[in-house]
Order: C-alpha cells, then sequence, then structure tokens
C-alpha cells in the first residue's frame, strides 16, 4: 500500500476551487495535496519543494498546460506529470505524449481515477516487484518439475529461456526471490550437465533422434536454404553472446525488423572460439577440419591466432556444397575496422552471403578479468547484460542494422558460444604441454577427479583432433574452473568470479539464433 503520509502532490488547474472534493478526498486517504492556479505559481512551488508527482490542467490561461509540462521537464525531469484535459483531439495528446508525460486523463475525472493515478506512478516500482515476486513464486515449482523431467534438448532450451527471462524479471527488485532463482538456475545447471554427459557422445555419432542443431550444422541448416530460397543473408555473429543477451537488445531491433526466428541451438564442445567458431563457418567437426583442411587449422600449442581462417572457411562450406553464392567477410574488433566495414558497406551488399564477426562481448568478457575497472563496471551478471546492451546501443552493429533496415536482406544474429561466471576452483594437474584454458583441458597425462568433470580419453567420439595418440580433453560444468596446485591461491583469487567459456553449462552451450526480416521491405 502507498505510504500517504510520505508522498506529497501538487494539482495545477485554473478551476481549482471546483476540484475541492478531490482534493478534500486525496487528504482524507492522508496526500499532502498542494495546489495552484495557474503555471507560474505552479513553477515557483516546484521550485521551492519536492513533489512525488503533479497533476497538470491542459487548457489554463497565461502558460498552457503544454508549455508549464515543458519547464518542468526541463527543471524536475523525474518527477511524474499527469496531464488532465477536456480535449480528446489527437494532436493534443501526441504533444502532451511527446513532452514525456506520464499519463493523462480525460476531464471529468472522478476520485477512483485519480487514486489508481496515484498507486501507479508512486508505488509502481513497489507494486511491480510484488507482482514479479508473486508470479515467480507460483512459477517456482513448474519450473522445478521441468528440469527433473527434461529429457530432450528442446525441453532444455524452454527450461533456460524461462530462467532467462525470470533473471531478468527479478533482477529489479533485489528481493529474496532473486537469491531463490539464483540457486534454481544451479540446480538446472547440475542437472544439465548430467543431461549433456549422457548425450554429447551420441548427438556427435548421429545415432540420437533427439540430437539438436549445432555448431558444424548451422550453415548447411540455417543459412543455407535462405540462399537457396534466392535470399541475400548478412550474418551477424556476436563472439561470446548469451540468451540473455539477447533478450536485453530484443525489443531495440526489433523496431526495425520482423522477427521470423528466435531459436536455441548447441554450441560443440570445446565452447571455445577455436572450436566452436570455425566450425560453425566451416560446417565441419574440428576434428574434419584439421584433417581436410589442415592449411587453415592449428593445434592449441602452435603459434598464431586459431581463427584466422575463418574467411576461408566459409568459401570451403560453399564449394564442398557445390553453391555458386558470393560471400565476403569481415571481423570488427575495434573502431577502425567498424569505420571500414561501414565505408565498405556496398561491397557488403555485393555479397551473396556475409558475415561479420562482432568480438565487442568476447573482449569485454576478457577485460573484466584483467581489468578492476571493468570488473567493477560488470560486477554481476545484471552489470554485465547492462553493458552489453549499452555496447549494441552505440555500436558499429547498430549503425550497420539501421542502413539494413532499408535492404531487402535476411539478418542472422547468433553466436559461436556463451560464457558463465566461475567460482569454484577444480585442482588438475598436467605436464607443461597441457592447454591453459580454465574451462577446458587438452593434454596426455592430465590428473583429475573423474566425477568433477566430463572427460573424453577418445577425441576421436567427439570429432576433436589429437595432438598425440595419448591426448585427452576435460570439461569443467557447472560454474567451476580448473586450477594448477602450483600457486593455487593466488590462481583461484585472480580467476574466482569471472566470465569464462569452453566447457559444459547452459549459459555457454545453449546459444541463440534469430532470424530478422527489415520492416521496410
Amino acid at each position: 500500500m502507498v505510504d500517504a503520509k510520505k508522498v506529497n502532490i501538487l494539482w495545477v488547474d485554473d478551476e481549482i476551487d471546483l476540484l475541492k472534493a478531490h482534493i478534500l478526498y486525496l487528504q482524507e486517504k492522508g496526500f499532502e495535496v498542494k495546489t495552484a492556479n495557474n503555471g507560474h505559481d505552479a513553477l515557483v512551488m516546484v521550485e521551492e519543494e519536492r513533489f512525488d508527482l503533479i497533476f497538470l490542467d491542459e487548457n489554463m490561461p497565461g502558460l498552457s498546460g503544454l508549455e508549464v509540462l515543458s519547464k518542468l521537464k526541463n527543471m524536475m525531469p523525474e518527477i511524474p506529470v499527469v496531464m488532465i484535459t477536456k480535449s480528446e483531439e489527437e494532436n493534443i495528446m501526441d504533444q502532451a505524449i511527446g513532452s514525456k508525460i506520464s499519463d493523462y486523463l480525460i476531464k471529468p475525472v472522478n476520485p477512483n481515477q485519480i487514486l489508481l493515478t496515484i498507486k501507479k506512478h508512486v508505488d509502481q516500482h513497489r507494486l511491480v516487484a510484488e507482482r514479479t515476486t508473486s508470479s515467480y513464486q507460483t512459477e517456482f515449482g513448474r519450473i522445478g518439475l521441468k528440469i527433473n523431467d527434461s529429457y530432450t534438448f528442446k525441453e532444455w532450451a524452454e527450461v533456460y529461456k524461462q530462467l532467462n527471462y525470470w533473471e531478468i524479471e527479478l533482477e529489479e527488485t533485489k528481493g529474496e526471490m532473486d537469491e531463490v532463482l539464483k540457486m534454481q538456475k544451479t540446480d538446472a545447471n547440475h542437472a544439465f550437465t548430467k543431461f549433456i554427459k549422457r548425450n554429447y557422445i551420441d548427438w556427435i555419432e548421429g545415432v540420437d533422434d533427439d540430437a539438436p542443431l549445432m555448431s558444424h550444422q548451422f550453415m548447411k541448416d540455417v543459412t543455407l536454404p535462405l540462399l537457396e530460397s534466392g535470399e541475400k543473408v548478412v550474418m551477424l555473429v556476436i563472439d561470446n553472446f548469451r540468451f540473455d543477451q539477447w533478450l536485453m537488445i530484443k525489443q531495440d531491433v526489433l523496431k526495425g525488423y520482423r522477427l521470423e526466428k528466435e531459436e536455441i541451438y548447441s554450441s560443440i564442445l570445446p565452447t571455445a572460439t577455436q572450436y566452436a567458431r570455425n566450425s560453425l563457418f566451416s560446417g565441419l567437426m574440428p576434428a574434419q577440419i584439421k584433417k581436410l583442411y589442415p592449411q587453415y587449422w592449428l593445434d592449441e600449442h602452435e603459434e598464431g591466432s586459431k581463427n584466422q581462417f575463418e574467411d576461408e572457411l566459409i568459401g570451403t562450406f560453399l564449394e564442398r556444397f557445390r553453391t555458386k553464392y558470393t560471400h565476403s567477410y569481415q571481423k570488427v574488433s575495434n573502431m577502425e575496422s567498424g569505420k571500414e566495414l561501414m565505408d565498405n558497406y556496398s561491397q557488403l551488399l555485393d555479397a551473396d552471403l556475409s558475415a561479420v564477426v562482432f568480438n565487442f562481448v568476447d573482449m569485454l568478457s576478457h577485460s573484466r578479468t584483467e581489468s578492476k575497472m571493468i570488473k567493477e563496471l560488470a560486477y554481476d551478471e545484471s552489470a554485465y547484460r547492462s553493458l552489453s546492451k549499452s555496447w549494441f546501443l552505440h555500436s558499429v552493429m547498430n549503425d550497420l542494422m539501421s542502413k539494413l533496415e532499408n535492404e531487402n536482406v535476411k539478418v542472422i544474429i547468433t553466436t559461436d558460444h556463451g560464457t558463465i561466471r566461475v567460482k569454484n576452483p577444480l585442482k588438475v594437474v598436467g605436464d607443461k604441454n597441457t592447454t591453459t584454458n580454465l574451462r577446458y583441458k587438452q593434454g596426455k597425462n592430465l590428473n583429475y577427479n573423474e566425477k568433477e568433470v566430463f572427460a573424453v580419453t577418445k577425441p576421436e567420439e567427439i570429432q576433436l583432433p589429437k595432438v598425440n595418440v595419448s591426448t585427452s580433453y576435460i570439461f569443467a560444468a557447472n560454474d567451476d574452473f580448473l586450477a594448477y596446485p602450483n600457486n593455487y591461491n593466488h590462481y583461484v583469487s585472480y580467476y574466482k568470479d569471472t566470465f569464462q567459456h569452453g566447457g559444459i553449462s547452459m549459459e555457454e552451450m545453449l546459444i541463440p539464433y534469430i532470424v530478422l526480416s527489415p520492416k521496410n521491405n
């Protein structure tokens, strides 16, 4: 309930005497109500006193309601202003709404309308928080049952979507249910890990009828059909992009686009750029890339960028399927490459398939580990999502999408893998050639607790390359990360609570793809 004694209201109307009954009603309810019968007096009062809500008549002599509204918004933009008008003319409403009123009422108003408006604008946060908390409490049990009863990838995708939805809804409440959701998400990840351990090898070997769409199948099953239907396709790949981050930018994207598909598919393991993105663009598993195109694959111990042949790998995909489609490729990792992309916009449209990789989210994730300032800016999941949204709104990607709104193209937004905030260190021992990634290790003679990781001693079972005959892989799960015993405490304190990828979690493996068409076409 609104604490009326703490709510201070200003009511501005040149016929304020006719509203005495309404004002007395509110005062009897405990609200503090001040009045002004012209705009000049109202502006002076706002300078001298703090108000929680202003009722403002639209049609007043002297300064009109719209003129007063404009001045109020310059003085105190945070105060909700409710316009009250006799006129139902559309242009008056448009002007008022364009001037950022919080609401408007048509005369004659009744006391219940006024009371409801006060609740809506003064006590909205509490009411929304209570409603959201109550709704999640109702859903909590249902989601728990789904976690326990999810036996297919599709069912897990739905669980993950629901958890993402409630995570974003509850983050504003900062209440106890936010903590309950975090625990439920942890439980879900533990169950999801067991699901992956049971099924992943069967997915790769092609013996599971419920196997999901995966990285190496994306080009064949999503991109190629669009090309074959005569569409120009622009494929925007955001490195390290999660489904919750898509939800944060979704409404901004859909201002200019129609949503044709919004799906979740599976990244391959390791959920790392070298493996997942090369697989995405080539349409092959990593071991197949190494075998068929060794010139385009570098093992982890080899010097050089492990993703320097993405352009060529797209070309190999189109060649293998005997297509004549042309393609272009560009990676945006700084302002200079972003400017180059926009300068070459016409060339991008000349190709049948244009792939653009955006590295910002991945860079943000790594910077958060290395920079104290970035770590403080992205101190939790909510802040991490917020930074991702801020990046998008001011990014070259947003500029590009704004231009593409006027083109006859299909736009795909997707990623190679997601990322998870790690908290729990696991000790792993390996020789000097063991890879350094925190969420997976490749090497020989690895020493680990089998119950804590997903171990693959025969990499060929999941189509991963072997450096030597005894190469094996282990994958961290849930929010674990793999630490060496040497200098253990320093290592753990440095990496704990950072965003990492490469292992098994819903955040890393359940990744979005979105197909869009411009509204202007």
